[in-house]
């Protein structure tokens, strides 16, 4: 890109060489002939723009959406993390306590989740478990076990929560190099009514699908099965029948097609950390349960689970210096029905 001095050097250029002597630096018409080359460079840096937003490879934000809308894509929004948050009393009462839909809980850090159903601790017990969300969707939402320890309002007789399992399945609305890598694979990979590239294009078309595989003559010729995973791993029977419903209308005639939820294994981490100079342990271990609890969502449907990639994961969690990762012992290989689900995590502190 040109600078503003060096458009006004040529258009002091062009104007000696027409008019036949070069006007004094301080002179209006030199002023005049600055004050141009400074539109023409914003024209310039426009035009320029407007090249890099005509093609999907430098495109950005809703420009890029204008591209997928040529491909039939979307973009992905962001999801809500979804868990299970535990209420209890220290002592049982003869009575039954109500659990209000949209009891609110919290973590230290003041991310917050709702309950999402009604529900009743039945007399003489200690404890209830609740369907509960993040009241934002986002990554933010994903929370370690045992992490939500607060009430916003607490029920009557209710005397603390937590989460005894993670809370997991929030992601960010998809940014724009992930969008742009589908929008480019649509064009490498052409869906043409037949093959499946095709189908997997109908799933990932709807909004709660995080990843969608496609195994072709599943059960013998003329045959299709769609592996469909959301947001939070295992898809809900609705959002099964949405996608059956749509690909009935689409498939090739005489194909049977069977939209399927994948069948789920779960990979237990257990892994040594050292941590940096200045920094506490639980802090570091917190760090690394969440980076994993992150890691493992729908999007991980059909893919390997490697070695490389949970130390990439732990390594670059805040606080590690060092790792060794005792399980699992070897990496797990893709499978296009399977969806790998964060089981057991243990960290603990190396010593030495």
């Amino acid at each position: 890109m040109k600078t503003i001095d060096e458009i006004y050097q040529e258009l002091l250029e062009t104007f000696a060489e027409k008019a036949g002597f070069v006007p004094e630096e301080s002179c209006d018409l030199s002023v005049r002939l600055y004050a141009v080359a400074a539109q023409v460079q914003s024209l310039l840096i426009q035009a320029d723009w407007v090249l890099d937003q005509s093609f999907p490879q430098t495109a950005q934000g809703k420009y890029l959406d204008y591209h997928a809308q040529l491909r039939g894509i979307t973009r992905q929004e962001a999801a809500r993390a979804q868990g299970t948050l535990r209420f209890l009393t220290d002592n049982a009462l003869a009575t039954d306590l109500m659990i209000e839909a949209g009891t609110e809980c919290m973590t230290e850090d003041n991310v917050r989740f709702v309950t999402t159903k009604e529900a009743t601790m039945a007399a003489g017990t200690l404890s209830v478990d609740v369907p509960a969300a993040a009241v934002v969707a986002g990554s933010a939402g994903n929370a370690v076990a045992g992490s939500i320890v607060w009430m916003a309002a607490m029920p009557v007789g209710i005397t603390r929560c937590t989460n005894p399992n993670p809370f997991a399945g929030g992601s960010d609305a998809e940014d724009d190099e992930s969008l742009r890598k589908r929008i480019l694979e649509s064009y490498q990979r052409l869906p043409n009514g037949a093959n499946a590239a095709f189908y997997q294009k109908i799933a990932m078309n709807h909004a709660s699908v995080a990843a969608a595989t496609v195994v072709g003559r599943a059960r013998g010729i003329g045959t299709v099965d769609v592996y469909v995973a959301a947001a939070t791993g295992i898809p809900s029977e609705e959002l099964l029948e949405e996608i059956r419903a749509d690909l009935q209308e689409k498939r090739e005639i005489a194909v049977d097609v069977q939209v399927l939820a994948p069948r789920t294994r779960e990979v237990a981490v257990t892994a040594q950390v050292k941590v940096q100079s200045g920094y506490a342990f639980e802090s570091v271990k917190t760090s690394v349960e969440e980076a994993l609890v992150q890691h493992f969502s729908g999007k991980q449907l059909g893919k390997a689970v490697t070695l490389a990639q949970l130390g990439n994961l732990i390594y670059h969690a805040e606080g590690v210096e060092n790792y060794h990762i005792a399980l699992p012992t070897e990496d797990i290989p893709e499978d296009s029905k399977v969806l790998p689900v964060l089981g057991a995590v243990t960290i603990s502190e190396m010593k030495g």
